[in-house]
This record gives C-alpha cells, structure tokens and sequence, in this order.
C-alpha cells in the first residue's frame, strides 16, 4: 500500500517538473526572438599623434690651436753633481776648445772640419770634492771617421793624479762631426781638451 501512494505521488511531482521545463522553454524563445532594445556603442580609443621634435646638432668649432713652443735647443753638455759626505757643494767643470796639434790649428782647406756635437762634463771626484780641491787636465785624443773618441791620454794636469780619471771618461763620451776630405770622412789625430775643475758657492 505504501509503495502505491509512493508511485502516484512521484508520477504527480514529475508532470509538473515536466510542465515547469516547458514553460520555461516557451519563455527562453521568445527572449532570443525578441529585438535587442537600446543602442550598442563601439569605443574604440585613438592614441594622439606625437610630434617628434628634431633638434639640429651643430657641429662645434674646433679650438684654436695654441702656438707651438719654440723648439728646445739640445744640451751640449751634461752635467753631475755629487754630493760629498757631510755637506752639498756645487761644481762646474769647464770643457774648453779643442786644438789640433799635429798641424796645428784646425785651418786646413778641406770639404768640412770637425765640429764638436755633445761634450759632457766629467764627474767631480768624491775625494777633491769633499776637500774642496780644484784644477785642470788636459786631455789628447783621436777623433775618429764616425766621430767618436779614441785613445785618450792625459798630457797635462794640475794637481796631478787627482782629476785624470774623470776627465778621461769624460772625454771617450765626446761626439764630434767627423772631418770630410774630398767628400770622405777622415780621422783627426792630436785633438787637444783642456778641462777644468772649479767648486763655485
């Protein structure tokens, strides 16, 4: 008995679950058949033209050179200076002209005589130095067709022994332009140097 009242009351609740879909059908219809009311506007969003400014980049001036220095005249000699144990001296050591003896002086008629180029002072001995000692050598050489010097000797000095060796040292770094006969470089034998050594101040 219970299972008949359940079907007919489930056949009941089921006709109108049917007749509710159907409705709802009906109405869905004639929602999609209906004309779309108001007005459907289209933004469509535009970017601003941009104005590129060109600038114009004038080339600058190039500065104006400054004038060149005046070209440096080259040393002709160079000089040291010690400094003796227990206090500073200064020194000069004269570098006279040179003399050629075996003929003497250098006046013979040729394409060019020597010239001296570099002559550099000679190194204060330490020992003359510091005891305050000065003098002179005079220095004989050989000047070579490259114009270097050759076979320095000592021919005189004053005080004796004291000065010998700087000047020598000094006198084989002498460069010359060599002597030119007949368009050919020769040697200058006998050249003469007087060099002296002066403490000054």
């Amino acid at each position: 008995m219970r299972y008949l009242i359940s079907l007919v009351i489930a056949g009941i609740v089921t006709f109108f679950l049917f007749l509710g879909m159907q409705a709802l059908i009906q109405g869905g219809e004639g929602a999609m058949t209906d004309p779309v009311k108001g007005q459907v506007l289209d933004f469509v969003r535009l970017k601003q033209e941009e104005t590129v400014q060109k600038k114009e980049r004038k080339p600058q001036k190039p500065p104006t050179p400054k004038e060149p220095p005046p070209p440096m005249e080259s040393p002709q000699t160079q000089s040291n200076n010690l400094d003796a144990a227990g206090g500073n001296f200064d020194f000069s050591a004269d570098v006279s002209a040179d003399v050629e003896l075996a003929g003497g002086l250098a006046l013979e008629s040729s394409d060019g005589e020597y010239l001296p180029i570099v002559k550099v002072q000679p190194v204060y001995p330490r020992r003359a130095l510091s005891r305050g000692i000065e003098g002179y050598v005079i220095v004989e050489f050989v000047v070579t067709k490259n114009g270097t010097v050759r076979d320095p000797k000592v021919v005189q000095a004053e005080p004796e022994a004291i000065f010998d060796r700087a000047a020598l040292d000094a006198a084989l770094k002498f460069k010359y332009k060599p002597r030119v006969v007949n368009g050919e470089p020769v040697e200058v034998a006998g050249v003469q140097n007087k060099i002296s050594f002066q403490i000054s101040g």
